[in-house]
């Protein structure tokens, strides 16, 4: 039965409606006091049924809830025989806990979004030849898949054949279609928006970057901040609170009807709804800008952030190293360039593919020998020669001499912040290379964007040597730069600001910041970066954009700002309810539960303002 009354208290809800329309054109028309008091007692129950449910279920684990407030009071008008007010407050009550549902169902609604869009079916390659629509369930790595125009990508996959523009933004919040081709790697969640590519799966299910944002929203949107925690201690304290004013009320008064209406009265129903609803809102926004916060207790530290510390590869630079300066020297051999890509062509460094890339060779020579010296570089032979590349301590122990111009160009590329690769062959310096990884398009006005919503200081800490650190600081007009710093380097300097009460934010994006992103107050990780700095972070940026850190930034400083005003204006409310109720004769039940559903949707509606909250330059 208890069951049954908790499925269908709507239908409870509508029949209390009924009854009291009935209760009210007697009233008005025909005047049968009987049927008005039956009509209004009738619904007075039916309305105190789910709700005493509620009330006993919380006082079995020891919390006296709003329910336990609202029961007592319905019950007390019941035997007051003040059946309108019964009546009134339960179905009141219980409309306000209807429209709460449906308006948090339409908070959600990005989530929900998102599930909806989540593919259901894809079109496989069969032994045969031909595709065959299949569940998505059926799916696995390596299947190849065929994605026609304005067809779902099932599955996160990598081009194979064909191309065609796509639109990316349930994953990455960009509504502007990209075009990619073969090689290029595609989401599931995509809309090809126009041509046909086939594609073969790298992950499937949940383990796409489409389920994962799912999974990541749906905890978010489940957890907790310290704001709510702080009201659910709090309304264990309020309500019994209320209830013993109540008590204290009657024993000086023996107005049980004034004792009841204060019970009514100090239900703080919009306190209850205000700031979940809010983190919800805000959550869901995020979620449909590229911006996946893992939790609403992220919200409140992120909009009081004011140290954010940023790893420099792939974070504030675009991590792909290009040459942008290169020396020959006179005594050179002519296939030195050749040499030197069939020896970079080998390795994985990011620095020996920004070679490759600018030497462009076709034709590489063998390489008879190759020796791996740490740290320093690789020594091979080629066609009978000794060919060394690395740095300038590599140098100093394959060549005969290091002469002057290559110490001044050694120099000057150090001053200009690059990485240096240096070739010699046959025991002398042939060419000289200064790499350095591009700053991100934009990133500085979005850095003074970051200022202007309240970071204090911005730095950067970073593994490259301090001369490449400190210009780039010097290019994005950042508070400070750190370099040379070690995985457990950059952890400690998180701890030591974290020592100086400083709310710390961390971004990076490699294997090497997850220490970082775990120990800070806010660890937020680019999409683009690993699964473990991804895994470990508490903010995702999906599209790897600075941009979308800035709405985050925004967005949690709006959050905030709003479960506030729900706070004050459903305290407020309580306030002037029990102030007027003592100066004023037109105060009862009704009319305050009325005040207190009005107020509800209120900071309802407040809320609600964050679904549409966009970062104003």
């Amino acid at each position: 039965m208890k069951k049954w009354i908790l499925n269908h208290k709507n239908i409870l809800m509508l029949i209390q409606l009924l009854l009291i329309i009935l209760a009210f054109s007697n009233l008005w028309f025909f005047k049968i006091r009987d049927v008005t008091d039956l009509s209004f007692l009738v619904a007075g129950v039916l309305g105190v049924l789910p709700l005493l449910i509620q009330a006993i279920e919380s006082l079995k684990v020891k919390v006296v809830s709003i329910d336990v407030l609202v029961s007592i009071a319905a019950i007390g008008a019941i035997f007051i025989r003040n059946f309108e007010e019964s009546a009134m407050v339960t179905f009141l009550f219980l409309f306000g806990g209807w429209l709460e549902s449906k308006t948090l169902a339409f908070t959600r609604s990005s989530i929900k979004e998102l599930i909806e869009m989540e593919p259901k079916t894809a079109l496989v390659l069969q032994e045969n030849g031909k595709f065959e629509n299949k569940e998505i369930d059926t799916v696995v790595e390596k299947d190849v898949i065929l994605v026609r125009t304005g067809d779902l990508v099932p599955v996160d996959g990598k081009i194979i054949m064909g191309e065609g523009y796509l639109n990316e933004a349930s994953i990455t919040g960009e509504s502007i279609p990209l075009s990619k081709g073969v090689e290029e790697h595609v989401f599931a969640g995509s809309i090809l928006e126009d041509g046909t590519i086939q594609i073969k799966a790298t992950a499937v299910g949940e383990e796409t970057t489409f389920g994962k944002i799912i999974e990541l929203v749906e905890e978010a949107q489940d957890s907790k901040s310290s704001v709510e925690k702080w009201l659910d201690s709090f309304s264990k304290v309020y309500t019994p609170i209320v209830i013993v004013m109540a008590i204290l009320t009657w024993l000086f008064t023996r107005d049980i009807e004034l004792s009841i209406t204060i019970i009514v009265l100090g239900c703080p129903g919009a306190l209850v709804i205000g700031v979940p609803i809010s983190n919800v809102a805000g959550i869901g926004n995020g979620a449909r800008h590229g911006v996946l916060i893992k939790g609403s207790q992220i919200i409140q530290k992120l909009a009081n952030a004011d140290v954010m510390i940023f790893d420099k590869t792939g974070t504030l630079t675009i991590g792909q190293p290009e040459v942008v300066e290169s020396m020959v020297f006179d005594d050179h051999n002519p296939h030195h360039r050749n040499y030197l890509a069939a020896i970079e062509s080998e390795s994985g460094h990011p620095l020996a593919k920004a070679l490759v890339r600018y030497l462009k060779v076709n034709s590489l020579p063998k390489l008879d020998k190759t020796q791996v010296i740490k740290g320093r570089g690789i020594v091979s032979i080629i066609h009978g020669h000794k060919v060394a590349v690395g740095n300038l301590e590599l140098m100093e122990s394959e060549v005969d001499e290091i002469s002057e111009v290559v110490l001044s160009k050694v120099q000057q590329f150090e001053a200009k912040g690059y990485s240096i690769v240096l070739q010699a062959i046959s025991g002398k310096i042939v060419s000289i290379y200064g790499i350095r990884d591009q700053i991100r398009p934009g990133i500085k006005t979005e850095l003074e964007k970051m200022k202007t919503l309240g970071v204090k200081e911005l730095i950067v800490a970073s593994g490259d040597n301090q001369g490449t650190v400190d210009i780039v600081a010097q290019e994005l007009g950042l508070t400070k730069a750190i370099g040379h710093l070690l995985p457990e380097d950059k952890a400690n300097y998180v701890k030591s600001l974290q020592a100086k009460g400083k709310t710390v934010v961390f971004v990076g994006d490699g294997v090497n910041d997850a220490p970082s992103l775990a120990l800070a107050d806010i660890g937020i990780a680019m999409g683009s970066g690993t699964e473990v700095a991804i895994e470990t972070s508490d903010i995702v940026l999906v599209k790897s954009d600075i941009n979308h850190l800035n709405h985050a930034l925004g967005l949690t400083k709006k959050t905030s700002w709003n479960i506030k005003q729900n706070i004050t204006i459903a305290l407020l409310v309580v306030f002037i309810l029990i102030l007027m109720l003592f100066r004023s004769t037109w105060m009862n039940m009704a009319v305050g539960m009325f005040i207190h559903e009005a107020s509800i949707l209120l900071v309802i509606l407040n809320a609600m303002r964050l679904i549409n909250y966009r970062l104003k330059n």
